[in-house]
């Protein structure tokens, strides 16, 4: 039986150069502190991690995932009361991630990982794309990264619909576990940089968003029924291909997660520096969110 495979057994396949890796042989259901712990290093090895065939009852699915950490809902969707500790998307066209992203960086402490179960695929279509940050941050030129490992930005949930929920985190995180930077910034929740001007904020974001979205840094999984994925929320970003019609039911775990470390601020924030003065809607946002702040 594959739950009695060892580690050692398991097949592991990489997907891509940067990221991602299929594994067969093991029964996640019945994996065992040996299995778990084995988990744990793949996925600081690879940052994304897929399991076909595996058919997790939601119970399961919930057990595996706190074998992680504390589960969280998600603060801003529900749950469609599958399981409270669970969110379940249902979707034929539309309601799905297709910006780049790294989940729920509004928060203080945004999510560790998530651990996803494809209940139901198109049969053509409906992909995820996810991008290795580290990678991104490590391509960039040395005077690029020195400048931007001193600077922070400004998240929060607009496209939630909840622009008041805000955080400021590392333009450049560093992973607890593995030590490497990762370029902390997404198209969907980033707003500004905090020390910049709107101006070159604009332009910065712009660049770095984009970049984070080049097609060397990343790799892309075709779903099928049963399979579990479950990726690194402190270095990647992903994207779910909106190119299907047909109904597409995921199922979905997220382990609570810890407040982003990187490097210290080299500036004061935009606002606060002498003589400037708060002119765009992101100034009085990150003004209005650093006076509540203190």
């Amino acid at each position: 039986m594959a739950s009695q495979l060892t580690t050692q057994e398991w097949e592991v396949t990489r997907l891509a150069g940067e990221l991602g890796a299929e594994i067969r042989g093991v029964n996640l259901a019945q994996a065992g502190s040996a299995g778990i712990d084995e988990v744990k290093r793949l996925l600081n090895e690879h940052m994304v991690l897929f399991f076909p065939e595996q058919n997790l009852s939601v119970d399961e699915h919930v057990a595996f995932g706190e074998n992680f950490g504390v589960l969280e809902g998600h603060p801003n969707l529900a749950n469609a009361g599958v399981h409270p500790k669970l969110f379940e998307l249902v979707a034929s066209k539309g309601g799905i991630a297709d910006e780049w992203h790294t989940d729920l960086t509004f928060q203080k402490e945004p999510a560790l990982m998530s651990v996803l179960k494809m209940v139901k695929c198109p049969r053509s279509g409906g992909d995820t794309m996810w991008t290795s940050l580290c990678a991104a941050f490590d391509a960039l030129s040395p005077p690029m990264q020195e400048m931007c490992e001193g600077l922070t930005a400004l998240h929060d949930a607009h496209p939630h619909g909840h622009p008041e929920q805000m955080a400021i985190h590392p333009v450049v995180r560093i992973h607890p576990e593995t030590g490497r930077k990762a370029l902390y910034v997404s198209e969907h929740f980033t707003r500004r940089i905090v020390e910049m001007s709107a101006v070159e904020s604009d332009n910065l974001l712009r660049f770095l968003t984009q970049w984070v979205q080049n097609p060397r840094f990343t790799v892309r999984y075709h779903w099928t029924e049963g399979t579990i994925g479950m990726w690194d929320n402190r270095c990647t970003q992903h994207y779910v291909l909106n190119d299907f019609s047909e109904e597409r039911v995921i199922q979905r775990v997220t382990i609570v997660g810890d407040r982003p470390e990187g490097a210290s601020p080299r500036w004061a924030p935009w606002t606060q520096q002498e003589g400037r003065s708060a002119m765009s809607r992101h100034d009085r946002q990150l003004g209005s969110f650093l006076s509540s702040q203190e």
